[in-house]
């Protein structure tokens, strides 16, 4: 494989992994509806390692307004109850010994515009991130030409091809952007 081809391979790859990093950022931020995608960060102090929750209890939501997290091995209930307290979700943890309900309250129009925010925040550095992605991209056809490996006129296509690349992440990275804007101003 030529560099160039190479170059034009990666570039993508690398765009797409910004793309879902960002993504997964905004998945994990809270609404006042009730997913377990929220819980998808959150590590326990178990058996003398940190865990992720998902692999130590089962994750539900019963109703829009509640998560339950069964644990698989109930003598870790109340390690499983100290990483929700400690977490960044501000979700008050209650167990009856074999299952901690977590309950969702709704959002005020403060957190909601707080949680917007951040999620604008996620998205402007995605943007940043996939920018840079071109930059470097476009730093490198730009050396193969100088070097004679390629034509001109293969870098300036080359240069538009990693253009409609960064064109489509950034329309895909505001969609989702969009998508976690409007679910969080939901009432």
């Amino acid at each position: 494989m030529d560099p160039l081809d190479k170059l034009l391979d990666e570039a993508p790859k690398r765009m797409d992994k910004s793309v879902k990093v960002a993504a997964d950022e905004m998945k994990v931020i809270r609404t006042g509806q009730a997913s377990v995608s929220i819980l998808d960060g959150i590590t326990v102090e178990a058996y003398g390692a940190k865990v992720p929750l998902n692999q130590l209890a089962g994750l539900a939501a019963p109703d829009p307004s509640l998560l339950t997290v069964k644990p698989y091995d109930r003598s870790i209930i109340g390690d499983i109850q100290r990483a929700l307290q400690k977490s960044e979700l501000e979700l008050n943890p209650s167990n009856d010994g074999e299952i901690i309900r977590l309950p969702i309250p709704p959002l005020s129009e403060e957190r909601r515009k707080a949680l917007v925010k951040r999620v604008g925040e996620i998205m402007e550095q995605g943007k940043t991130a996939l920018r840079n992605i071109r930059r470097e991209a476009n730093d490198a056809v730009k050396a193969l030409q100088k070097e004679k490996k390629i034509s001109e006129d293969q870098m300036h296509t080359s240069l538009n091809e990693i253009q409609e690349m960064l064109d489509e992440r950034v329309k895909k990275l505001e969609e989702i952007h969009e998508a976690k804007e409007k679910e969080i101003l939901e009432k």
